[in-house]
């Protein structure tokens, strides 16, 4: 979602302006979506981006209730499908960038032999690593270095799986 206000998503999703007002506030209390500056001359409009920060998604987060896990997985699976989405725009348009971005961009996979333990220390290292250039681009961003740049979309699975 990039900076939107209520009466563009219910169009996109076919519902009702209070509806859509309704949830955006929802995701706001729970900190995935801020208010954004209006963009609009009557500032009657709220306007609304992603939150500074992304999202993660903890089982423990869900384990409790069971119509949450259900809505936590159907959430994912969505999510998922967005990214591959996203990553095959990407993959299409990817000659309009310069080469300084095709270059910069990343592609990777890792299949290590890891501990829950281990998977669960990496993915906090990783999380860290995100969140320190997050803040420091916004911060660059917001003294007014905003040459060269672009939005950004890292991707990170880690899970187990079985041959």
């Amino acid at each position: 979602m990039a900076r939107t206000a209520a009466p563009q998503l219910a169009e996109q999703v076919d519902e009702a302006v209070s509806l859509v007002s309704y949830h955006l506030r929802k995701l706001a209390d729970g900190g995935l979506v801020e208010e954004a500056e209006a963009q609009s001359s009557d500032g009657r409009e709220r306007w609304w981006q992603p939150s500074s920060y992304g999202f993660s998604i903890h089982e423990e987060d869900l384990k409790d209730a069971p119509e949450l896990a259900a809505a936590g997985a159907a959430f994912g699976r969505t999510v998922t499908e967005q990214r591959a989405e996203m990553y095959a725009r990407y993959l299409s348009e990817k000659d309009t960038w310069s080469a300084e971005w095709r270059s910069a961009a990343i592609s990777s996979e890792w299949l290590p032999r890891l501990t829950a333990a281990e998977l669960a220390a990496l993915g906090k290292e990783l999380d860290a690593v995100l969140r320190k250039y997050d803040q420091a681009a916004r911060a660059a961003e917001a003294a007014g270095d905003t040459e060269g740049r672009e939005n950004v979309a890292v991707h990170l699975h880690g899970f187990p799986y079985r041959d």
